[in-house]
């Protein structure tokens, strides 16, 4: 059973998970008991106290835990794959010195658990494609995967070395109606149903066949909370474990789309994003997640489409 004395803070809020995972941990919790956390504030936090938060400051983030004694941090805060690399050296010290900070307050006794998400980017060309399995070679040819699969690898070497509870998924790409999405390269899932609304028409930087692993945010969510929520020995893998949604191509959701808005027309026009695309698996394996801590996906490609279009609409 849950903690309901959890006292959360969530570094990063602001972002695509965030603004989401604040609004369910705070219907589990209390809006008292869950604080948002970011760079700026946005207009999204009106229930909760909004903490403004700098995640490479160190000094910052351990007066803020102390300040309100959390017992647990998500620590969502990153540069994702398209936007890192752009601006590749400033990625790789946000997303690895962030995580250590986080590290540190767990290891020195200051909160009791972490939640650190990985991605699908600790993959590279090299691994396999199809139902790519948990344990595989992983190659990643973005600094975001190799920052991702750098920081797996801290996770797992804080929990044996000092014992520090950390847990973590490989998020495949997310679509979610409630936030923008981020910067990913996974993020035309997301755009798709905005232009098919807004203009009918979609020009994608993907090409048609390519085929991508997904998943509904709604999803995304319970899976982080049922994870954190799981007993400690239920939990086998302190890396990070694959998730798998459903995976699809740009063509195969437009299909799906034009069920419910005929006249949609996509277009195509790749650019530097499809080569990061290439290098990602097309389906994902997670039988760990199942067979650990019972994970079930929710929504498949029609639930998911009908799920966007109707909350989109409004």
């Amino acid at each position: 059973m849950a903690h309901t004395k959890e006292k959360v803070l969530i570094i990063g809020a602001g972002g695509q998970i965030g603004v989401e995972l604040t609004e369910t941990l705070s219907a589990l919790y209390g809006h008292e008991n869950v604080i948002p956390s970011d760079l700026k504030e946005s207009g999204a936090f009106t229930k909760n106290t909004f903490e403004r938060l700098d995640a490479l400051d160190k000094t910052a983030l351990f007066d803020l835990v102390k300040k309100h004694g959390f017992t647990q941090v998500y620590h969502l805060a990153a540069m994702l794959s398209a936007t890192g690399e752009q601006n590749p050296m400033f990625a790789w010290k946000l997303n690895m010195e962030s995580l250590f900070h986080v590290l540190d307050l767990a290891k020195e006794k200051h909160i009791r658990q972490i939640y650190w998400p990985s991605s699908i980017a600790v993959f590279g060309p090299t691994t396999p494609q199809q139902n790519t399995p948990q344990y595989t070679v992983m190659e990643p040819s973005t600094i975001y995967g190799i920052s991702k699969q750098a920081g797996e690898r801290w996770c797992e070497w804080y929990f044996k070395k000092f014992g520090v509870d950390v847990r973590s998924l490989r998020y495949p790409g997310l679509i979610g109606w409630k936030s923008a999405p981020g910067g990913g390269t996974t993020d035309y899932a997301v755009h798709i149903f905005h232009e098919a609304l807004k203009s009918n028409e979609y020009e994608c930087f993907l090409s048609e066949n390519t085929a991508l692993p997904m998943m509904h945010m709604e999803d995304a969510i319970r899976a982080t909370i049922e994870i954190m929520q799981a007993p400690a020995d239920s939990i086998k893998i302190r890396g990070s474990y694959n998730l798998s949604g459903i995976s699809f191509s740009p063509k195969e959701i437009t299909n799906e789309i034009k069920k419910h808005l005929p006249d949609f027309s996509i277009s195509y026009n790749p650019d530097f994003r499809q080569a990061i695309a290439d290098s990602w698996p097309k389906s994902i394996n997670d039988e760990n997640a199942r067979n650990d801590w019972g994970w079930k996906i929710k929504y498949d490609l029609p639930k998911l489409v009908e799920n966007m279009l109707a909350n989109l609409k409004k």
